[in-house]
C-alpha cells in the first residue's frame, strides 16, 4: 500500500525534523512492504532538511504540487505564468505585504526575521534569498502580512490561482491554477483509491478526496468531515495510527 504523508502538523511538529520515534514508525511501514510518499506545502529545498538522509530519495510532492521529485531528481515543476505572477506582485506592493516567494530553488523573503516561517526557511543555506527581480520563474507565493488582508484576499480571488488560507496563522498560500497535492501525486503515477493519506490542513483536501483511506490529524473541520478516520494532533497519536496500519496488506 502507498502511504502519503503531509509534513508540518502531521508527522513533523514545531518545524523540527522528524523525531526518532516517528522515523522508526515510518521505517516499520517500509519494512512491511509499504511505500511512503511525502506531500508538503514546503518546497523540496525546505522539505529535505526535516527528513533523515535515508528518506531523501523517497517520492515527494513539494510546494502544494508545484514540485515533484522521485529518486532525488525532479520529475516536474510548475510555475505561475507571468500573466498571473505580475498582477500578484502588483497587489503585494499595493497592499504593502510581507511575503515568501519561491522560485525553482532560490527564494525572495521580505517578512519579519522572527516570523515562524523564517525559521523553517532554507535551514541548510542551500539557496539564495534574492531580490524578486532576480528570482525568475515563480512557483509559489506565501503572503505573511498585509495592510488590509481581507481586501487583498478579495483581489487575489479574482486571479486564476490555487489559494489556501491557513486560518490560525492568517497566511495566504498561492500556487498555479490547477496544481495541488493530488496533481503532484498523479505525476508520480498514483491513481484514485490506491493510497492512504495523512494530513492536517486545507491543502490536504485534494488528496483526501481521492484516497482509499484518509486520516485527519487534529481538528481541521473540513478535513475531518472528509476523512475516513481522525486522530489527535500530537505525535504519539499519529505514531499509534501508523503502527495500526503497518499490518495492512502491502
Amino acid at each position: 500500500m502507498k502511504f502519503v504523508f503531509d509534513l508540518d502538523g502531521t508527522i513533523c511538529f514545531r518545524g523540527k525534523p522528524l523525531s526518532e520515534n516517528m522515523v522508526h514508525a515510518l521505517d516499520e511501514l517500509v519494512n512491511e512492504g509499504h511505500e511512503i510518499i511525502f506531500a508538503s506545502a514546503r518546497p523540496i529545498r525546505d522539505l529535505l532538511p526535516v527528513l533523515p538522509a535515508h528518506m531523501h530519495r523517497f517520492p515527494m510532492v513539494g510546494g502544494n504540487g508545484g514540485f515533484v521529485y522521485r529518486e532525488g531528481r525532479q520529475v516536474c515543476a510548475y510555475r505561475l505564468e507571468p500573466s498571473v505572477a505580475q498582477p500578484i506582485m502588483s497587489l503585494l506592493q499595493q497592499f504593502e505585504a510581507d511575503y515568501l516567494i519561491d522560485g525553482f530553488w532560490d527564494y525572495c523573503y521580505s517578512g519579519d526575521p522572527q516570523h515562524p516561517i523564517r525559521s523553517n526557511l532554507d535551514p541548510e543555506g542551500s539557496a539564495r534569498n534574492v531580490p524578486i527581480e532576480e528570482l525568475g520563474d515563480i512557483v509559489k507565493v506565501v503572503v505573511l502580512r498585509s495592510r488590509n488582508h481581507r481586501q487583498l484576499l478579495g483581489e487575489l480571488e479574482k486571479l486564476p490561482v490555487m489559494m489556501y488560507m491557513h486560518g490560525t496563522e492568517n497566511i495566504i498560500d498561492l500556487s498555479p491554477a490547477g496544481i495541488d497535492k493530488w496533481t503532484g501525486l498523479q505525476a508520480l503515477g498514483l491513481s484514485p483509491r490506491t493510497f492512504i493519506a495523512f494530513g492536517n490542513d486545507a491543502n490536504d483536501v485534494p488528496m483526501f478526496r481521492v484516497a482509499s483511506r484518509s486520516v485527519c490529524v487534529g481538528e481541521h473541520a473540513e478535513l475531518r468531515r472528509m476523512a475516513t478516520e481522525s486522530v489527535a494532533g500530537d505525535e504519539e497519536a499519529v505514531i499509534r495510527k501508523i503502527g495500526e496500519m503497518a499490518s495492512l496488506p502491502s
